[in-house]
């Protein structure tokens, strides 16, 4: 198994243990977004064959790996996880320089996978059943869980540590073997992922990637007849997709997808928090989160103070290249998700919205090789406009006023997404109101909306996911099945 740390960040396919080119041998370039002349690395472009290569070996090694004990198979995960933390620095600054957030927030993210690998190592120690009585006095009944088999991992290029590791370490510590597919944007940095797997020894086979198109990899993922389960994070349209091909053919199938998410500010909170922490939640990653707040709902009585507030702090947000000190947001990912920030912005500017701040392409100084966009502000903004119905994915806030907490709930809740929302106030009865009434898969009080614990449930209602849950002890219920045992 080749080990070697690639220090030119030039990445092939990585199968069966070993770095093999694309049978096309063809190439993706990936720049930096914070200046599109600087090469970050290189990745396949793969085709079918290649899939389907992966897929087999995948498939030859499920057995082998299943028949480890959990404990065993925790052991490569510690590995991994120790690698990984010794190669931190270098991870996150692949990832800043490859996608573009800031070097701190990157160094938290791939500390962040550090964690979900030893996690999960612990998993292999776990209960995996119950013991059931049976109408039989001389018979034991309990239930214990199989693996899936081959599963499918297709990640997005916002989180390329986390999401891939928060997918595969669950998968991989209750017995299936996985192939990955990231998304191009963030397959530079995922496969130095890979790499840290690879150092630690996993048996061949179990772990593979296979990077290049997401509409020919992604796809034949979805329609292979050996990949009996599919994680899929990332937009609505795909994810539907996927969706109706895993069904079609009996796969399991599991999508997180797009988010609108509000924040409520009521009268009672503590505005500098509220304020603060929708700056955070909604303008870090450079609002590139599904978590990210995007609809600001503000009670009537402290909109005025509150706005005033935001105003002051964002106009002090530096923006520029993720690697330099002092960048509190870096560019958005690429020159297409620039422009679609760009037309969202001039959409609220069409349907009424009133620009308070931002807005703009920025070019000056350093940045006119780069993909920045302004920390943008709107407000009059209405329920039925765009920009509060669909996913921005890029630093804008709306600012939308109310006169009641039912008002604001059902404004928040008028949306076709239920990923993430949060609240501010002290009035224990609103945040009982808020907790019952919101409907989302994660409810935050006192806190921005973009924050999820690695040991709790993760996933939305409505449109924003397949109503199956990530991360924590929920993983176990995605990528395992039960077997119930009678002996008699």
């Amino acid at each position: 198994m080749t080990t070697k740390t690639n220090q030119t960040n030039q990445f092939v396919n990585f199968i069966n243990g070993e770095w093999i080119a694309a049978a096309s041998k063809e190439k993706i370039v990936n720049y930096n977004p914070a200046n599109n002349e600087e090469v970050v690395g290189e990745v396949a472009k793969s085709s079918v064959e290649d899939l389907d290569k992966a897929v087999h070996f995948a498939k030859s090694a499920s057995k082998g790996w299943k028949d480890l004990s959990g404990a065993e198979r925790g052991q490569y995960l510690y590995k991994a996880a120790d690698i990984m933390e010794r190669r931190l620095e270098e991870i996150a600054e692949c990832m800043t320089r490859e996608m573009g957030k800031t070097y701190p927030e990157a160094k938290g993210e791939t500390a962040r996978g550090v964690a979900i690998l030893r996690y999960y190592a612990g998993e292999g120690m776990r209960a995996v059943g119950d013991v059931i009585p049976s109408t039989d006095s001389e018979a034991l009944m309990f239930t214990t869980r199989v693996p899936l088999g081959v599963v499918g991992v297709i990640t997005p290029w916002n989180f390329p540590v986390a999401i891939p590791i928060w997918k595969s370490a669950p998968a991989l510590i209750y017995g299936n073997t996985i192939v990955l597919k990231p998304a191009t944007e963030g397959a530079v940095t995922c496969a130095k992922v890979i790499e840290c797997f690879a150092e630690a020894g996993l048996p061949k086979g179990v772990i593979n990637m296979v990077t290049g198109p997401g509409s020919v990899i992604g796809q034949a993922i979805a329609e292979h007849p050996d990949v009996h389960g599919i994680t899929f994070t990332g937009s609505n349209l795909v994810g539907k997709q996927i969706g109706h091909q895993a069904l079609a053919r009996g796969a399991k199938y599991q999508l997180e997808m797009g988010g609108k998410n509000p924040v409520i500010v009521t009268e009672d909170a503590d505005l500098d928090l509220a304020v603060e922490s929708t700056i955070s939640g909604g303008l870090k990653s450079t609002g590139q989160k599904c978590t990210a707040t995007s609809r600001v709902i503000l009670l009537n009585g402290i909109y005025d103070k509150f706005k005033e507030r935001l105003l002051e702090k964002v106009k002090d947000i530096s923006v520029g290249d993720g690697m330099q000190e002092g960048s509190w947001m870096g560019p958005c990912v690429s020159e297409r998700q620039l422009e679609t920030v760009l037309h969202y912005i001039e959409k609220g500017k069409e349907e009424s919205g009133k620009l308070l701040a931002g807005g703009k392409r920025l070019k000056d100084d350093d940045r006119e090789k780069g993909y920045f966009v302004e920390p943008t502000v709107f407000e009059d903004v209405n329920s039925e406009m765009t920009i509060a119905q669909e996913e921005i994915f890029g630093p804008v806030l709306a600012l939308m006023k109310v006169d009641s907490l039912e008002e604001a709930l059902n404004l928040a809740n008028d949306v076709e997404y239920g990923l993430s929302a949060s609240i501010f106030t002290t009035n224990i009865q609103q945040m009982l109101s808020f907790i019952k009434d919101m409907d989302a898969g994660l409810v935050r009080i006192n806190a921005e909306s973009a924050g999820v614990e690695l040991q709790a449930p993760f996933g939305g209602m409505k449109q924003s996911s397949s109503h199956s849950r990530e991360q924590g002890q929920a993983a176990k219920e995605f990528f395992t099945s039960i077997k119930t045992v009678f002996v008699k």
